[in-house]
C-alpha cells in the first residue's frame, strides 16, 4: 500500500466525518485493529464546547531546557525552532507539542493561537501546558492540553525539532497522522487507516444515537447495545425509513 503524503491534507468529507465520530469511538474502531495507545490520556480541551479538531498532524518537539541555551533573546529570535513551527504548521493541519508531559513551563500563549488561527492551522495539543488560556479560547483555535503553565517556555522547554516523530502523552504520533479532538479528548489515528476508522466509526457513533434514543424510552440495553444481528436489522430499517422520532 502506497503511504499518503504527511502533509497531504485531508478532504472536508472525510474531516465531516472525524468530526462526528467521538474520539472515544474512534479508538474503539482503532482498538479492532490492534492498536491499543491511540488515545492521549491526560490531555482536555481548554474551553468546554470548543469546536471539534480534526487534521494531519505537524509536529514539534522539546527538550528540557538549560540556561545557556534557552534565554528570553534566544526565544524571540526568528530562527527559533518554536516560532518557525507557529509559521510552518500548513493550513488545515494539527499542531502536536511533544513537550514530554512538563508542564512547568508554557508552550504556547494566546499570541501564537491566534497566529495559527488567522493562518488556518486546525488546532494545537500539547501534553505540557497553555499560559493565556482564557485569550486562547477567545481565538476559537480548538486547543488541548495536560494543564495550564504561566512560566515562560525558555525556563523549561526548548524546542530541538519539527515535523518528525513524536511521543505526545504517551502516544507515538507520526507528521501525517490524523488527529481528532473534542469534549472526550485526543486521538491519533494513522495516516494509511483513516478512511476505513472514518467509515466504521461515524457508523457506530449514528448507530449508538439509535440505541441512546430507545434507552431514553426505557428499553432496556439487552439486545440492543452492543448491536446484535437483530438489532441492527431494525436499525437499518429505522434508517430506511426515514429515521422517524423514536416513541
Amino acid at each position: 500500500m502506497s503511504q499518503p503524503a504527511p502533509h497531504q491534507p485531508i478532504s472536508d468529507e472525510l474531516r465531516a466525518k472525524l468530526s462526528r465520530c467521538g474520539a472515544a469511538t474512534i479508538s474503539n474502531a482503532l482498538l479492532k485493529r490492534g492498536y491499543r495507545n491511540t488515545f492521549l490520556l491526560g490531555v482536555q480541551g481548554v474551553a468546554p464546547g470548543q469546536p471539534a479538531m480534526v487534521g494531519p498532524a505537524f509536529t514539534l518537539r522539546f527538550i528540557p531546557a538549560r540556561e545557556d541555551k534557552d534565554t528570553m533573546a534566544l526565544y524571540a529570535r526568528d530562527d527559533g525552532m518554536h516560532r518557525r513551527a507557529i509559521e510552518e504548521c500548513p493550513p488545515g493541519a494539527v499542531l502536536v507539542m511533544d513537550a514530554g508531559g512538563d508542564a512547568r513551563a508554557s508552550c504556547m500563549g494566546d499570541m501564537m493561537a491566534l497566529r495559527l488561527k488567522m493562518r488556518g492551522v486546525a488546532g494545537v495539543v500539547t501534553d505540557g501546558g497553555f499560559r493565556d488560556v482564557p485569550g486562547i479560547a477567545a481565538t476559537g483555535l480548538p486547543s488541548f492540553q495536560r494543564q495550564a503553565s504561566g512560566p515562560a517556555t525558555p525556563i523549561a522547554l526548548h524546542p530541538v525539532e519539527f515535523d518528525a516523530p513524536v511521543g505526545c502523552a504517551g502516544v507515538a504520533i507520526y507528521p501525517g497522522d490524523v488527529i481528532v479532538g473534542d469534549g472526550e479528548g485526543v486521538v491519533a489515528i494513522p495516516r494509511e487507516l483513516v478512511e476505513e476508522v472514518a467509515a466504521e466509526a461515524l457508523a457506530a457513533a449514528e448507530y449508538e444515537a439509535f440505541a441512546a434514543a430507545h434507552i431514553a424510552k426505557g428499553r432496556s440495553i439487552f439486545g440492543l447495545f452492543p448491536a446484535t444481528p437483530e438489532s441492527r436489522v431494525e436499525y437499518e430499517q429505522w434508517v430506511a425509513a426515514g429515521r422517524p422520532a423514536i416513541t
